[in-house]
């Protein structure tokens, strides 16, 4: 069977090919037919049914083209992944609106529909509580959307915390302050912040006071007012910690907690506040609880296969306890 797809644009055809036809190979392999582009259209053959779900993400694929998006692996795998779930019309939804640009000009702007819709949720509460696994932007998107909060004046400072909490290793020991041993904790935060800000404009903030990374240790019996919290790895959170954070907020405030729920480092028998937090707040006003799913990774694909494989694991020795 054949279909045939039109193509309004030449750059459309070159965008959805990809370099050296990688984003097309991955489509015929995936959907185990044969693409070519004739005359002004895409023709697309193979089985019946095959060849309907490699027409549909080639829809979709152009209309992400229309858009004036790059796309690549990594957009041809999630929009593969919306089609096998008969999703594909949702990929209006990705809008072209960019969060924030970073300090080497590139436009940050959501990847996907969960993607999307945590940073809604960011923007329209004073508190996001926002879950999933490695590599779904959590971190990131939150750093972006604090820095457009600090650009746009509509806070005066932002806050970045973490919970410096031992992922298996020692740091106790390493040589230096109190400064250097927690740095070690809080490095994906500056990560992000160089980033979005670059290191000569992060340090002029920081040493303005406009910007603070440190453990959350250091929040406890503070007011933060006029402020873009972050708490990172909140998963490692006591239930007394996560209350004590929650109750800094001061006015003009807002928050967002992010963590996966999947990776706790607490000692065993210590019940994650991220996960109480999560229970006992989902119905409360101006309060966003967003998960994001392994369709939601925007790293290298082999993170998203990694994740997978953990889960596939995770629940064969469920199973097997429940025996």
């Amino acid at each position: 069977m054949e279909q045939r797809i039109s193509i309004d644009r030449l750059e459309e055809a070159v965008n959805i090919f990809g370099s050296f036809d990688e984003n097309i190979r991955l489509l015929e392999q995936e959907f185990s037919v044969t693409v070519v582009n004739r005359e002004g259209e895409l023709r697309a053959e193979g089985d019946e049914e095959n060849v309907d779900l490699a027409a549909r993400a080639i829809r979709a694929m152009l209309s992400l083209a229309a858009r004036g998006e790059h796309i690549g692996e990594q957009e041809v795998r999630y929009v593969i992944g919306l089609v096998r779930s008969g999703k594909e019309e949702r990929i209006s939804e990705l809008t072209a609106d960019v969060l924030c640009i970073s300090a080497k000009g590139r436009p940050v702007k959501p990847k996907t529909i969960g993607q999307k819709n945590y940073i809604s949720s960011v923007l329209r509460n004073t508190i996001t509580i926002g879950v999933g696994p490695a590599g779904t932007g959590k971190t990131y998107l939150a750093v972006a959307a604090a820095v457009q909060a600090f650009r746009d004046k509509q806070v005066n400072r932002i806050i970045l915390t973490r919970p410096a909490v031992e992922a298996g290793e020692r740091l106790g020991f390493l040589p230096g302050d109190l400064q250097s041993k927690v740095d070690p904790y809080l490095r994906p935060l500056y990560d992000a912040l160089f980033d979005m800000l670059g290191a000569e404009t992060y340090q002029k903030y920081m040493e303005r006071g406009s910007i603070e990374v440190a453990p959350l240790a250091y929040m406890r019996g503070r007011t933060l007012d006029d402020s873009f919290i972050i708490l990172d790895e909140a998963q490692n959170t006591s239930r007394e910690q996560m209350k004590m954070f929650l109750t800094r907020l001061g006015f003009g405030s807002k928050i967002v907690i992010t963590g996966d729920v999947t990776q706790i480092d607490l000692p065993d028998g210590k019940f994650s506040g991220l996960k109480e937090a999560m229970r006992v707040l989902k119905n409360v006003d101006g309060i966003g609880i967003c998960e994001l799913g392994n369709e939601d990774v925007v790293r290298h694909v082999m993170v998203q296969r990694i994740v997978e494989a953990y889960e596939e694991d995770e629940k064969r020795r469920a199973k097997k306890g429940g025996k």
